[in-house]
């Protein structure tokens, strides 16, 4: 059975105080033991969150980071730096560094590579724009992002990590695809896995969904048969609508 897993992406928001105001209105609650929990601070806010988290269900994750283990890449941060902070998961080929900061399939890929060898978990982020769901262009496009991204990935290295497919047109903008839209999605995700490496490997992975995703919309969502949790963006910065969908099914 693969365990529910649901992801809080805090991009770039909360302070300190902030960050240090929202964990701490998580922290203590009770959580259902039968799924998992991430939350993707801020670099700033990393060590304060996974200090709050140590004795919690709750792990730590990180936004982005280099392929590179150390050099002169000013500005950026290396899979070593997150490692000493624990840091067990890592958000790689969000569509906002792929439009806003030109990452390519190429770029992420390594990043997925890296994040494998490191030990930790890889959140491999896919999806359409607007213009090629409506083109009929959102499979090939999806299956292209995963076959490059997954490149030299072995078997071995593929059950660390975790797939998001996230519709470019429904992040941060209230539009949501449906909950079939969703499952059917992430369903051919999985047949593509299994293309390139087996069933057993594709059945294994963990696929979530993206894209304003609420607690008005996650029990539907997760009564899907192919979705196994959620990568939440504005959602996980209010503390009483991100523990709903931490506790979805349990709570109304």
């Amino acid at each position: 059975m693969r365990k529910p897993l649901i992801a809080g992406n805090w991009k770039m928001n909360n302070t300190l105080i902030e960050s240090k105001s929202l964990i701490d209105a998580l922290v203590g609650r009770v959580l259902p033991a039968d799924r998992e929990y991430v939350i993707c601070p801020p670099y700033t806010a990393l060590s304060l969150v996974g200090d709050r988290i140590k004795e919690t269900p709750i792990v730590l994750g990180a936004q982005n980071m280099h392929h590179e283990l150390k050099g002169a890449y000013t500005g950026e941060i290396s899979p070593q730096m997150l490692k000493e902070l624990q840091v067990a998961y890592v958000i790689v080929g969000h569509s906002e560094r792929r439009q806003l900061f030109n990452e390519t399939n190429k770029s992420i890929n390594e990043k997925v590579k890296m994040a494998v060898k490191q030990g930790m978990h890889p959140i491999l982020c896919v999806g359409e724009s607007l213009a090629q769901r409506e083109g009929n262009m959102h499979e090939r496009i999806v299956k292209s992002q995963l076959i490059e991204a997954l490149k030299d990935v072995d078997e071995e290295g593929m059950r660390q990590v975790v797939i998001a497919y996230e519709p470019v047109w429904a992040i941060g903008t209230g539009r949501t695809a449906t909950s079939k839209q969703a499952n059917k999605m992430a369903g051919f995700i999985r047949e593509v896995v299994s293309s390139q490496y087996d069933k057993k490997v594709s059945e294994s992975i963990q696929i979530l969904y993206g894209g304003s995703v609420k607690p008005s919309n996650i029990d539907e969502l997760m009564a899907e048969s192919d979705i196994d949790g959620a990568l939440v963006g504005g959602a996980s910065l209010k503390a009483e609508d991100f523990y709903r969908l931490m506790t979805f099914g349990a709570t109304k």
